[in-house]
């Protein structure tokens, strides 16, 4: 059997991490999975893990911060893109189609519908939610309206993000392998020492967000930073995860302060690191951090305004921040992290089971 996942965004955030885990998920019950990224999207997400894709077009509407003006300029694009993966499908013979989460969503359920074959719609979006339910099968993701509703339609189901299934197993001392490589490399030339960024004695604080986030998550770890506003990175290392979309951004770090690590292939064994992580309110890396019972702050309203109430579906576990009152929220949770660790340890099973479940409809779907 042969799926076509058709995938929203860059090709590096969340909505690929979706599709990366769900397309191992199904090779996991031997699927063969062709991956359909936008033509303008770098995809270093799946160049990173030996993956290659197919270029076509997934128009984006803005997701959860759509305007009306935007979701009519992207409905017309849409069209021509369905066809556009029409016309993959026929030519790679798939037998069932995955779209992913808002345009990769709409676009691989239209083409799905024009080439006649099955489809399920990954949505998370007010866009994919009231094109893909007339659609075809969906899995409601718990960013959503829908999936906080107890009356749902019958060709939808609920589900959590899919998650690695390894996630877990990671190597703390390749994390600190990793973490003093990446120090010897910028440092090299300036007058600094490891020791004078890094103590690997000091417990430490992770800020990871996707691309398109960046720079709240940016002004949240130079607040962290400031001397002024706490002793935070005396008494902890502070880690920071991303790529930003302005390199402008990354004149809001102190450098002799924070740890730049950019984009890395190895969160899985940072997470074994790490006491406390702060990341973005929009969904996946809140749930890797659950499955790894590692204690969380949600950064919210960091895209758009936009709020998911991360904290209310895994409530316990989860801390809600704004940046203005981050440092405080910090400060609680370093007070309480073995309270927090031990209500976030009761989701674990369940969200890293996540990836089956959503295999398992995809290939009932199929069979239909």
């Amino acid at each position: 059997m042969k799926a076509l996942l058709v995938i929203t965004g860059r090709g590096m955030g969340g909505d690929a991490v979706n599709a990366l885990n769900i397309a191992r998920s199904l090779e996991k019950k031997g699927i063969q999975c062709e991956l359909a990224l936008d033509k303008n999207a770098p995809g270093l997400l799946f160049k990173n893990n030996g993956y290659t894709w197919h270029k076509v077009s997934v128009p984006q509407a803005g997701g959860h911060a759509a305007t009306k003006m935007a979701t009519a300029k992207a409905g017309f694009r849409t069209i021509k893109a369905a066809f556009e993966t029409r016309n993959l499908i026929k030519k790679l013979k798939v037998d069932v189609v995955v779209g992913i989460i808002g345009g990769g969503a709409v676009v691989g359920c239209i083409a799905a519908k024009l080439a006649n074959i099955p489809a399920v719609g990954i949505i998370d979006t007010p866009t994919d939610t009231k094109v893909c339910t007339k659609l075809n099968t969906c899995i409601v993701l718990p960013e959503a309206q829908l999936f906080r509703s107890n009356n749902i339609p019958e060709n939808v189901f609920k589900s959590f993000f899919p998650l690695t299934p390894d996630l877990t197993k990671g190597d703390k001392d390749k994390a600190l392998d990793e973490i003093k490589k990446s120090i010897r490399k910028s440092i090299e030339g300036k007058n600094l020492k490891l020791e004078d960024l890094f103590d690997e004695n000091k417990p430490s604080i992770l800020f990871s967000s996707g691309s398109s986030l960046f720079e709240m998550m940016a002004k949240a770890v130079a607040n962290a930073s400031n001397l002024e506003l706490s002793d935070l990175s005396e008494r902890y290392n502070l880690l920071l995860v991303g790529i930003p979309l302005e390199e402008d951004y990354l004149d809001l770090i102190n450098n002799k302060k924070v740890i730049n690590l950019g984009y890395i292939n190895w969160i899985r064994d940072l997470y074994e690191l790490i006491d406390l992580a702060v990341l973005t309110d929009d969904g996946v890396m809140i749930q890797e951090a659950m499955a790894c019972e590692l204690p969380a702050i949600a950064l919210t309203r960091v895209k758009y305004g936009r709020y998911h109430n991360m904290a209310g579906i895994f409530p316990g576990a989860v801390i809600e921040a704004d940046v203005d009152n981050l440092n405080n929220k910090i400060e609680e949770a370093l007070l309480d992290l073995d309270e927090i660790k031990s209500k976030s340890k009761k989701y674990s099973k369940e969200v890293l089971s996540s990836g089956e479940k959503i295999a398992e409809i995809v290939i009932n779907e199929a069979n239909k």
